[in-house]
């Protein structure tokens, strides 16, 4: 059974996402977003480093995952986008936990089943996969999918290190 924590940066909102995982079953844990408004940066790094860190303390997540940067438009929002990742990772990293990350297109192949989803799939998904009664919040349903990507990921290694073969297209025992 693993607890992976799920995060998806932003320099304004960072979405969070925790599920359990056993096997194949995976279950909710919580989700939400980490809401930083018009603070000056270095007041919203605190933010999502402190809070990041008191939900590693609560939950004790086995697993980190978090978003991989993408080149933006605006060189500043980029930066911007780097230096949360960088408040979260070492957030994670503070906690002993590795750090795990994967391009949007990977969550979204993942989670939807095609890299050129929009966030309405993705919500639809996250919601679907985890039987939530409502769509999560963007930001945290993204979270919530990167958290899912890594747990397919995890399972898929492990077939592949029990010694499965690939027939077809799927890994055999």
């Amino acid at each position: 059974m693993a607890i992976i924590l799920g995060v998806d940066p932003g320099s304004r909102i960072t979405g969070y996402g925790l599920i359990r995982c056993e096997g194949r079953h995976t279950e909710y844990l919580d989700s939400g977003c980490i809401r930083l408004g018009e603070k000056p940066l270095a007041e919203r790094l605190q933010i999502i480093f402190h809070s990041l860190a008191t939900l590693i303390g609560e939950y004790r997540p086995d697993e980190f995952a978090i978003e991989q940067v993408f080149m933006a438009r605006n060189p500043d929002s980029a930066l911007k986008l780097g230096q949360a990742r960088g408040a979260a990772i070492v957030s994670a990293a503070n906690s002993g936990l590795a750090v795990h990350e994967y391009s949007a297109r990977q969550v979204k192949q993942a989670v939807v089943g095609k890299g050129s989803a929009d966030k309405t799939q993705v919500q639809h998904m996250v919601q679907t996969l985890l039987g939530l009664s409502k769509k999560p919040q963007a930001d945290a349903a993204d979270a919530l999918a990167i958290a899912l990507c890594h747990a397919h990921m995890n399972q898929s290694m492990n077939r592949i290190s029990a010694g499965g073969r690939v027939r077809g297209g799927r890994i055999r025992p």
